[in-house]
């Protein structure tokens, strides 16, 4: 059975104690979907397939009479887990919007063009306030790889919006003379 990468967020958040879907859900929305986001639709259906192939187990546990179901990683899926980590990676996946509306960029005037710069300058910043305040919680944390990685998207959107700021003062410099003759 091949799994998907969602599958593999999973089998890591479940590693480290039993969590129910919205849990998960909860836990990628406060640490992975920075670099490595899953929706419902997609960890529910992941559930159900890691549960089916002895991965995971799943234990009803209902709160406040509420259904839900509180899932544990199984030797198996402690074992698959370990097998993908020793693996080098093989996905190379940017999505940045902004990035494809800057490629297109040429069908606005400059000065329109150069506000995507600016808009993608101001959202990197803003990530980087919410990363810096996570800061105090990871660095308090015994397992020291989640801060490795937040430091590196540190760096990371520090790095984006200084890019954005000097891409906006190269396309202002280069379209200088457009926009005294418009």
């Amino acid at each position: 059975m091949e799994l998907s990468a969602t599958a593999y967020v999973i089998l890591g958040m479940v590693r480290g104690e039993p969590r129910s879907g919205y849990e998960i859900k909860a836990l990628v929305d406060g640490t992975t979907r920075f670099f490595w986001a899953a929706s419902y639709g997609q960890i529910y259906p992941e559930l159900k397939r890691l549960s089916e192939a002895g991965l995971i187990e799943g234990v009803d546990s209902p709160t406040g009479g509420r259904k839900r179901t509180v899932y544990t990683i199984t030797a198996d899926g402690e074992e698959e887990l370990k097998a993908w980590l020793r693996q080098p990676p093989v996905t190379f996946e940017m999505r940045e919007e902004g990035l494809l509306k800057l490629f297109f960029a040429n069908a606005l005037p400059p000065d329109e063009a150069v506000e995507i710069l600016r808009a993608m300058r101001a959202h990197r910043l803003a990530a980087n306030r919410e990363l810096r305040a996570m800061e105090p919680t990871a660095e308090e944390k015994d397992d020291p790889y989640p801060l490795l990685v937040l430091r590196g998207g540190l760096e990371f959107t520090e790095w984006f919006a200084e890019w954005c700021e000097r891409m906006e003062a190269q396309l202002l410099k280069e379209t200088a003379p457009e926009r005294r003759s418009s």
